[in-house]
C-alpha cells in the first residue's frame, strides 16, 4: 500500500485509499518500528557513528538465508544509503555517503576502511557459512548480543571481576549502547587487560 514506515496493522489504509475506521490505525507504530531500526542499522548497515550522522557506520550483516538488503535515510547532510547483494559466491556492497561526511565501513568478512562522500562499491568473495564474522574486542555490543553464547562470555568475565555488575547485566545492553565496541565499553574498567584477554579468548572459541 505504499507505506514508508511500520503500521500498527496491515490494513490501516484500505485498498481504496481510505483510513480503516476500526481503530488501531497508527501509521508509525514504535512497537513494530523497532524492528525497522534493526533492519536499517544491523541487516542493511547504515547507522550513525557520531551524533547527527556527521560520521556514518556502515556494517551490513548478511544472514538468515537472505540474498540482498538495502536501506536509505535522510540525514542533515543528505541521503545516506547502503545495500548488499549475494550472487555467485560474491557479495557486492554499495554505499552512498552524503556531502561533508565520512563513513566507517566494515565489509562482510571483517575488512575495515574509511571513505568520504560519494557513491562507493565493493565486491568481495563470500561464503554463506561465514555470515557470522569472528567476534573481536572491536565487535559491537549489538554483534555480541546477536551471537549465541557470546554475551555469556562477556558478562561472565565481567561478573567474576566486578560482582556488583551482576544485576545490571541481567538487563542486557540498551539501544544506545548497541554500536559501542567491547573495547570502548570496558575502557574505564581499571586494570582491564586480563578481562579483555579472557573475553578475546572466549570469542575465539565460539563455533562458526
Amino acid at each position: 500500500m505504499g507505506a514508508t514506515t511500520i503500521w500498527e496493522r496491515w490494513d490501516s489504509l484500505l485498498p481504496d485509499g481510505t483510513v480503516n475506521l476500526g481503530g488501531m490505525t497508527s501509521f508509525n507504530h514504535y512497537a513494530l518500528g523497532a524492528v525497522a531500526d534493526w533492519l536499517h542499522r544491523t541487516l542493511a548497515g547504515p547507522a550513525p557513528a557520531e551524533p547527527g550522522y556527521r560520521t556514518l557506520a556502515i556494517r551490513p550483516r548478511p544472514g538468515g538465508g537472505l540474498s540482498h538488503a538495502s536501506a536509505r535515510l535522510r540525514t542533515p547532510y543528505g541521503t545516506a544509503a547502503s545495500a548488499w547483494r549475494i550472487e555467485d559466491g560474491q557479495i557486492t556492497v554499495e554505499a552512498v555517503v552524503p556531502a561533508n561526511t565520512t563513513a566507517e565501513v566494515t565489509l562482510p568478512g571483517g575488512e575495515r576502511l574509511t571513505v568520504g562522500s560519494g557513491r562507493h562499491r565493493w565486491t568481495v568473495e563470500h561464503d554463506r557459512r561465514a555470515d557470522l564474522a569472528p567476534l573481536t574486542l572491536d565487535s559491537t555490543l549489538g554483534e555480541v548480543s546477536d551471537r549465541p553464547g557470546a554475551l555469556a562470555i562477556l558478562t561472565g568475565a565481567l561478573v567474576r571481576r566486578v560482582p556488583e555488575l551482576a544485576d545490571h547485566l541481567k538487563h542486557g545492553t540498551g539501544t544506545e549502547a548497541q554500536d559501542t565496541t567491547v573495547r570502548q565499553a570496558l575502557a574505564l574498567l581499571p586494570e582491564n587487560e586480563s578481562v579483555l584477554a579472557e573475553i578475546e579468548e572466549g570469542f575465539a572459541a565460539l563455533p562458526r
